[in-house]
């Protein structure tokens, strides 16, 4: 676990919890993501470690915020830039999103295959899918040519390899021992 993840851990929970009491979970992940990208450019982050006081950073910080962010979010915003921790808001994001998804009994999975997927395959996987994790799948589907054939399935800590490439990668390693 990374530093930035132990930091943004705490900040995000508030914000979730913030979020689900009042029903506004797809407006706060918008303010956070918002808030995110701009913690990310890179003029902001020169600005931020050139600015002489830690008011004018947050001012300034919230300012560029503008309308995006509702009077919680750039209290939340504030809170952050008074503790130091702006950097942190892409691993409060990430946070964020897991505990949304978690709430929302969602799993992200990343599907790679050899050639494009149809519509009908992606419809067929999602109904697999949700039958073996009992809960709503979302599907990102890339395109890795070497895989050869089959897919590779990726959801959280589980990783499916029905590869072509996979399967003879294992057949090699058990040929070699």
């Amino acid at each position: 676990m990374s530093e930035l993840t132990t930091v943004a851990r705490p900040y995000a929970k508030a914000a979730f919890d913030f979020a689900v009491e009042n029903g506004a979970l797809e407006k706060w992940n918008d303010m956070i993501a918002f808030a995110a990208a701009v913690a990310t450019d890179a003029t902001m982050a020169t600005f931020l470690s050139s600015a002489e006081t830690l008011e004018k950073k947050t001012d300034v910080y919230v300012q560029v915020c503008g309308e995006q962010l509702d009077e919680n979010g750039q209290n939340f915003v504030r809170l952050m830039a008074e503790n130091g921790r702006l950097k942190a808001l892409p691993a409060v994001l990430a946070l964020f999103g897991e505990l949304r998804a978690d709430y929302e009994k969602e799993v992200v999975v990343d599907v790679t295959s050899a050639t494009k997927l149809l519509k009908k395959q992606q419809d067929e996987l999602v109904k697999a899918l949700e039958k073996r994790f009992s809960r709503k799948v979302k599907l990102n589907c890339t395109v890795d040519e070497n895989i050869v054939g089959g897919l590779y399935i990726k959801a959280g800590d589980t990783v499916i390899d029905g590869t072509v490439r996979g399967k003879i990668d294992r057949l090699a390693h058990a040929l070699q021992s």
